[in-house]
């Protein structure tokens, strides 16, 4: 956690309350965060195995965690990919 990119930030960036309009932004506010992150691989690790039900958790929102858990779907991702997503979503 201390070499987290978004120790310190407003942890409300990392909890938007939905992933439409202005959440949206949020989220592509949270990600540029995880994009540089040292340890956003085992951040979205952790919240894959322990089922995070909300938030941006390693680059990935709570609708992505959601899709990578579905039955038939690898359950583990890179750091990465998780870059390239809030890349992406920029």
């Amino acid at each position: 956690m201390d070499d987290a990119a978004c120790a310190g930030k407003d942890p409300e960036v990392f909890f938007p309350v939905s992933e439409s309009g202005a959440g949206l932004r949020q989220i592509a506010e949270a990600k540029h965060i995880c994009a540089r992150c040292p340890v956003a691989e085992a951040c979205l690790d952790w919240a894959l195995r322990t089922r995070q039900p909300d938030g941006v958790w390693g680059g990935m929102s709570t609708g992505e965690r959601h899709a990578v858990r579905r039955p038939g779907r690898r359950a583990r991702t890179t750091r990465g990919r998780a870059a390239r997503r809030a890349t992406a979503a920029r």
